[in-house]
């Protein structure tokens, strides 16, 4: 079908799962990027580039007026013409050019591309882009749900958890304690793109990055290019060959794919917590949803499944991020298909950004579970074997590991908790009880089994460390 006959196409036609299944599930995001990375967006930040090429031009020559600038900001194309105008020159670049010089009067028409490259239309009008979707979408976004698991942490900083090391349960902690890690995990991440963003480059050095065009029309090309960038609010590359320094995005890129994985892990370890046999989270289930085609009880974690399948999509686009960062001599072509697919990774790690907010805004705490799994940690091997270990070394017993350690064994294997086979060695519970006297943790050497039967009570600066990073990370996200 000819361009000109274009119609709209049924989002069900169309052939990527972002632009039909999730551009419903997620309108509200989807809407979000639309202004940045739609094929529309790229083309309304190129016309943007071409038009601040052309009042910089004027004002080098001193001819900018308030009327030329106001009638130059009026200029918008069509894709759908770019994209017909392409059909003729095989050329994106020249396409647009050729359509902007149609619609400006003859007097400035001549501006348009002059001393211009093609990259130094396209680099300059992506970093436009990436700029403005990452400081209006993705960091807004991402200190949402910085603020969630602030809130979260926070509030249930003193609710008891047990510890899990390779997948077996370690020592007592808190939630609060455990959520803690993803605030500070994710607040660093945050910081280092509002950094990284602050980087990225335009530039106006021509065909080699060497300034030849330019050196032609105008005295001082780098004023120029300056003129130029500073109407789209960037700096130039330090050094250009036809393209920016390609390290400026990648570092951005990398940091959005450490902020992504930090989400998956998060994900992940929700998603391990509502397994049945563990139950100590939910995530929220409305009264219509389904878990089950044929298992009507079922209540998956659909949602931290969809985080973790996203990350799995689009973490590995990285491996391409790299691969562009290399160009043949001052540019070869290799990354002008590449490039392009930068939209669909950073719709995705929105998608998923989303979806853990919502994860972590209805997500339901099961302190009854939390508790009786921390006290079943407790049988047989015994999670408190650590601090009567700790406790009996302090007393000066230079074997105290392997005495407690044999103390789990015989609990074991007699099929008692560590507490009972704790309380059958009344010389190494005397050792203890007088080091828990001193710390001020009992009254009493009768009070010591209490101790070890309550492991909510050694989980150590858990709660401290839970309340000291959510105040941390809420003031720097301006919470």
């Amino acid at each position: 079908m000819p361009l000109s006959d274009m119609e709209a196409r049924n989002i069900f036609q169309n052939l990527s799962p972002i632009d039909h299944r999730y551009s419903v599930a997620e309108q509200a995001v989807f809407q979000s990027l639309v202004p940045w990375l739609s094929e529309e967006a790229s083309v309304d930040s190129c016309v943007k580039a071409e038009i601040a090429l052309i009042i910089a031009h004027l004002t080098i020559r001193g001819k900018m007026t308030n009327a030329l600038r106001a009638e130059l900001e009026k200029c918008t194309v069509d894709p759908a013409e770019i994209y017909a105008e392409e059909e003729k020159t095989s050329h994106n670049i020249k396409a647009l050019v050729n359509v902007l010089k149609q619609k400006l009067p003859q007097n400035l028409a001549h501006f348009v591309h002059l001393g211009a490259t093609s990259v130094d239309i396209l680099d300059t009008s992506l970093s436009l882009r990436i700029k403005g979707v990452t400081r209006e979408v993705i960091l807004p976004s991402l200190r949402k749900l910085e603020l969630l698991l602030c809130a979260l942490a926070e509030r249930e900083a003193d609710t008891p958890q047990v510890g899990r090391t390779h997948g077996q349960h370690a020592v007592p902690i808190t939630l609060g304690f455990a959520i803690s890690e993803y605030v500070a995990r994710l607040g660093k991440s945050i910081l280092e793109i509002e950094n990284r963003v602050k980087d990225l480059k335009g530039k106006l050095s021509g065909a080699a990055g060497a300034y030849n065009a330019t050196s032609m029309i105008v005295k001082d090309p780098r004023e120029l290019e300056h003129i130029y960038l500073d109407e789209l609010n960037l700096e130039p590359s330090e050094y250009s060959t036809q393209l920016v320094e390609p390290e400026y995005l990648l570092r951005l890129l990398l940091e959005f794919n450490i902020a992504f994985g930090i989400i998956a892990n998060l994900a992940d370890d929700l998603r391990n917590l509502q397994r049945s046999e563990i139950g100590e989270v939910r995530e929220g289930f409305s009264a219509d949803q389904v878990g089950s085609s044929t298992m009507p009880q079922k209540r998956n974690p659909w949602n931290c499944e969809h985080v973790k399948s996203l990350w799995k999509t689009f973490m590995p686009r990285v491996q391409t991020f790299f691969m562009d960062q290399i160009s043949e001599h001052q540019r070869d072509l290799t990354n002008s298909a590449s490039q392009r697919f930068i939209s669909d990774y950073i719709t995705g790690f929105c998608f998923a950004i989303s979806r853990m907010t919502k994860v972590i805004k209805e997500l339901g705490i099961v302190k009854k579970k939390l508790l009786s799994n921390l006290q079943s940690g407790n049988l047989y091997g015994g999670i408190m074997a650590e601090p009567a270990y700790i406790l009996l070394a302090e007393a000066g017993i230079p074997d105290a590991h392997e005495i407690v350690r044999k103390i789990t064994l015989t609990a074991e294997r007699e099929n008692m908790s560590f507490t009972v086979a704790l309380s059958r060695e009344p010389q190494v519970l005397v050792h203890i009880s007088d080091k828990l006297k001193e710390l001020g943790l009992i009254d009493s050497p009768d009070e010591a089994i209490f101790f070890f039967e309550n492991p909510q009570k050694y989980s150590g600066l858990s709660a401290q460390k839970a309340r000291a990073l959510a105040e941390k990370y809420k003031i720097l996200m301006g919470g």
